[in-house]
């Protein structure tokens, strides 16, 4: 995470654990993207409990490609992977329809991001003992409010009510990395989504992962 070696590497270990008890809980091939996020997230920061390592040797070829392969995650793969992994559970058509946007406008987000990740050299470095990633191009009106959008809206647009709470936790992670840690923003938000990645084990837990269309068709039924 953006605070030491130590706690990104607790933090991998512990999202890995996560990530297994999801695992064992899916019950069709559609629901394993999903679980995988916590998985996805444990990588994400054991990569940047390595990247720590390297900070004491300057101009270390290590830290370069521990920097861009967190950036990959944070600025590639998210975008693209969370209303793709969103949209696999949804039951109701217009909602997949719409989720498919979604997931498009990820794709363009995810691409136009990998592209400068590519041709633009990539650095971090530790201020006031947080990763601080430069990442100019990240910060673009558009670009941000896109990737916003296609991280936290897509989970929000679910039937699922598990889903819909990730979404609100993953949101509640971004306003509160924008407003107390804004300089280190991109490390912050992401350990921020990566804690509360836990919330992906509701959707796993029978009750709450029922959707509002099968509690609509339920009480139809009911009343028939």
């Amino acid at each position: 995470m953006c605070f030491s070696a130590t706690a990104s590497f607790a933090a991998g270990a512990v999202l890995a654990g996560i990530g297994a008890i999801a695992a064992r809980n899916v019950r069709a091939a559609r629901e394993i993207p999903y679980a995988m996020i916590p998985v996805f997230f444990s990588a994400q920061q054991i990569v940047e409990g390595g990247l720590w390592l390297t900070f004491a040797e300057s101009g270390s070829h290590l830290n370069a490609a521990l920097t861009h392969i967190y950036q990959f995650f944070s600025h590639v793969l998210w975008p693209m992977y969370v209303p793709f992994a969103v949209r696999l559970l949804e039951p109701v058509p217009w909602r997949r329809a719409a989720l498919l946007v979604f997931a498009g406008l990820g794709a363009v987000v995810g691409l136009y991001l990998f592209y400068f990740l590519l041709m633009e050299p990539t650095t971090a470095r530790v201020t006031a003992g947080h990763v601080d990633y430069i990442s100019p191009h990240f910060y673009i009106g558009p670009v941000l409010a896109g990737y916003i959008v296609a991280t936290c809206a897509s989970s929000l647009l679910s039937s699922h009510r598990a889903v819909q709470w990730f979404g609100v936790a993953v949101a509640a992670s971004l306003a509160s990395a924008a407003l107390l840690y804004r300089t280190w923003f991109i490390s912050v938000w992401c350990f921020f989504a990566a804690a509360i990645s836990v919330v992906v084990l509701a959707y796993f837990h029978r009750p709450n992962s029922e959707s509002l269309s099968d509690q609509a068709q339920a009480r139809f039924q009911t009343i028939a």
